[in-house]
């Protein structure tokens, strides 16, 4: 029933992104620009046609990730700093540094029809391949591919670009004073400082406005409790995981890169489950759960595109949305949204919810019942409507904590109603793909339906990522 595609997707040290480079003792950053103005101008111009001949050749212009670079450092300078052209460029260039984000793994994937289905052959289709891509510090980031698969099932992926780059903080996002201060009482933290700051807000502001509310209310009650500050600072960390990036227009696909952004994120984003949603509206746009990581503790979050260039991340509120693994229904369910879960950490949920941001409901639906998931069960990806019923693929932890892939049938309006399982596992690690980042591991975020095909991207061992194509008809006969 499984056919191999014959693709792997592998990582590549060789592909980089630049980030910042800020001291944590910023009062360093005065004595390297010293150290910079106090070379001579030859010498700086020597200097600069170095890192230009070393590093230009692997970023889109160059000059300009240094100038920016320049910009962000010139606080730190005294007022009417002037340098010339070519300081200005090595000072930047002091404090940046290039990040290898693939090179230890990508894997993880999700797939979608990509929204720009232009110049097509009829009966083919344009895809996206959304990654978890890991690298150096062990930072998960996102990463994408495109290809076409035609109308016989056969797939070919775009060349990678040489190049990569990182989205851009949209200034000034616009928060949803509902969903935010939900969430503020959500993590405890209503109170009469959070009413305070949040009241005089409108029903949708900005950062700016939050900032001078939070300032305001600091300088009215000075000194501050402990309480209080811990509130004004949860208060702000809250906007922080919340935010929208873009890249520029231009990129290429594979060229962009997700890098985490927000406090709740700095250890990685981990594992988004991308679906293209159909809204009752008529509104369509891609979502894509994930997980936020800062190291310690883990945020169920969720992002949306209509485009691929610009997201929005938020937050997932209320007591059902917790753990890992959540997995949205491509369309409302009897007019709510409808989402897959593992709330215990064992077993899936279904979830339902008139506010695609807040979770209160969740029943257990699927149970661990073979050997191989008797560990935990967990989705696969997002469920997929068909004629007879939602295909919902699965994992399952075994013995030694071998990952399966399986699958589930679950009926198309009560979702709660398992019409069938799979026995034995879909897909399985084999003895030449079994080592791995982490071994003895097969997994996937997310497939789709093409034609008669089920097109499965998954990983292998954490590490590379392959794709299985499997007759829907025949998976569907052995859940019915």
């Amino acid at each position: 029933m499984i056919k191999d595609a014959g693709i792997v997707i592998a990582p590549d040290n060789g592909r980089v992104i630049i980030r910042p480079y800020i001291p944590a003792d910023q009062s360093r950053i005065s004595g390297i620009v010293a150290r910079v103005m106090a070379l001579s101008e030859s010498a700086a111009e020597k200097e600069l046609k170095k890192v230009m001949q070393n590093f230009s050749g692997r970023h889109h212009d160059f000059e300009a990730v240094l100038e920016r670079q320049f910009e962000v450092v010139r606080a730190y300078m005294p007022p009417g700093f002037v340098p010339s052209k070519a300081r200005k460029f090595l000072i930047g260039g002091y404090f940046i540094g290039e990040r290898s984000y693939e090179s230890t793994a990508l894997f993880n994937p999700s797939i979608v029809a990509h929204p720009d289905q232009s110049g097509v052959s009829r009966g083919s289709l344009r895809i996206i391949i959304s990654l978890r891509a890991t690298g150096e510090g062990h930072i998960s980031a996102l990463a994408f591919r495109s290809g076409v698969v035609d109308r016989y099932g056969s797939i070919s992926l775009d060349t990678a670009s040489r190049f990569a780059c990182t989205a851009e903080p949209k200034p000034n996002t616009l928060y949803d004073k509902t969903c935010f201060t939900g969430k503020l009482y959500e993590m405890g933290l209503e109170n009469n400082c959070s009413k305070q700051i949040t009241e005089p807000l409108p029903v949708e502001f900005t950062m700016d406005e939050l900032q001078n509310e939070v300032n305001t209310y600091i300088a009215g009650h000075s000194p501050l409790t402990p309480p209080d500050r811990l509130t004004c600072e949860k208060v702000l960390w809250l906007a922080r995981c919340n935010y929208e990036a873009a890249f520029d227009p231009g990129s290429a696909l594979s060229e962009r890169v997700l890098f985490p952004f927000s406090p709740s994120e700095q250890n990685g984003m981990e594992d988004a489950r991308f679906v293209f949603f159909k809204g009752d509206d008529g509104i369509e746009k891609y979502y894509a759960t994930y997980t936020a990581y800062d190291g310690r503790v883990i945020l169920p979050q969720i992002m949306e595109t209509e485009d691929f260039v610009h997201f929005k991340m938020i937050t997932l509120n209320g007591p059902a949305a917790v753990n890992k693994g959540m997995a949205l229904f491509p369309r409302k369910v009897n007019g709510r949204y409808a989402m897959i879960s593992r709330n215990d950490n064992e077993r899936l949920f279904l979830m339902y919810s008139d506010n695609i941001h807040f979770w209160h409901e969740a029943v257990p639906i699927i149970d661990p019942l073979y050997s191989w998931e008797f560990v935990q069960i967990g989705n696969c990806g997002s469920p997929i409507e068909t004629e007879r019923g939602w295909l919902l693929l699965t994992h399952g932890v075994g013995p030694l904590r071998q990952y399966s892939i399986g699958a589930a049938l679950l009926d198309r309006d009560d979702p709660s109603h398992v019409l069938g399982r799979l026995a034995e596992p879909l897909i399985c690690w084999e003895d030449k793909s079994r080592s791995g980042y982490v071994p003895n591991v097969v997994y996937s975020c997310g497939a789709m339906v093409h034609g008669d095909m089920l097109i499965i991207p998954y990983a292998l061992s954490d590490q590379q990522t392959a794709i299985a194509l499997v007759s829907l008809r025949e998976i569907l006969d052995k859940l019915s």
